[in-house]
């Protein structure tokens, strides 16, 4: 039988990395987790096992922690590029680098009423994402969010939609609204400051959400993504995916009282799913 190899790539992943930038009696921390792949010319590894062209993942993981010393972290993106660069130039036959870095959040404590210096409390578990691959002739750059809890308990509805004979569920025009939002954007061009196009999507999306009067997650997810694109001219497209999780109305009939939209069993799975990609047009 005939065998080639076909796309290829390797790399070191899960990388954890906190950082602690200390000015004084103020302190910044950055806890991220890095992901590193080479794609290129290795077929010899594959089909002779020949390692001369093999730049070690244990290599890409001291790496990682080499450079973050010796550069800022923050913001992801520029990082990510700083590790692009660096293992382009150390690796001939990697024809592209990806890295991708998700950023967890922790959240000062408030003590007298004034954030501590030096003392944080876990956030939600929120992710910040940054996608970053690179070239010998350029570098892309890609942002997101993941885990985004977000609930409303009313300004949506459902209503309208094909029935057939194993329909069960009723029309509502006011229910709860619970989603996990996911987002993914590219840049068609190097924004002037990455965390201010990061915080400017962020918001579109979480005050479009609460906003928007919504006949449906398809509907609510375009608006999102449309008032994504109008916040930040750099982005080109943003691809949303938010599971729908159903809170249901629970039977207290049989006690002999009245639920008047009230009283819910929250549910994780299963779950409805939408996803979509919203893309400019101008």
């Amino acid at each position: 039988m005939a065998a080639r190899l076909g796309d290829n790539s390797y790399g070191k992943s899960r990388v954890r990395l906190f950082r602690v930038t200390r000015d004084g009696e103020r302190h910044d921390v950055s806890d991220l987790t890095v992901d590193v792949a080479f794609d290129g010319r290795f077929e010899a590894v594959h089909l002779e096992g020949d390692n001369a062209a093999v730049l070690p993942t244990d290599t890409m993981r001291n790496t990682v922690y080499a450079l973050a010393k010796q550069h800022p972290v923050e913001p992801v993106e520029s990082f990510a590029r700083t590790l692009v660069e660096h293992f382009l130039a150390h690796s001939a036959e990697a024809e592209q680098v990806r890295i991708r870095i998700a950023k967890h959040g922790w959240a000062r404590i408030a003590t007298g009423g004034e954030p501590h210096p030096h003392s944080f409390v876990r956030a939600s578990g929120e992710r910040r994402m940054a996608y970053v691959s690179g070239d010998r002739e350029a570098v892309r750059y890609e942002a997101g969010v993941e885990e985004v809890e977000v609930l409303k308990t009313t300004r949506s509805a459902f209503e309208g939609y094909i029935k057939d004979e194993y329909t069960t569920l009723p029309e509502t025009k006011d229910r709860i609204f619970a989603t996990v939002v996911s987002a993914r954007w590219g840049y068609e061009r190097e924004p002037e400051d990455f965390d201010a196009a990061f915080e400017r999507v962020r918001a579109a999306l979480l005050d479009t959400f609460a906003a928007h009067d919504s006949k449906s997650v398809q509907q609510t997810l375009f608006a999102m993504g449309a008032a994504a694109l109008e916040a930040v001219p750099e982005v080109s497209e943003i691809r949303l995916s938010l599971p729908n999780r159903h809170h249901l109305l629970f039977d207290i009939g049989r006690f002999g009282l009245e639920n008047k939209n009230e009283v819910f069993v929250p549910t994780t799975e299963p779950y409805g799913l939408i996803e979509a990609t919203i893309v400019r047009d101008d």
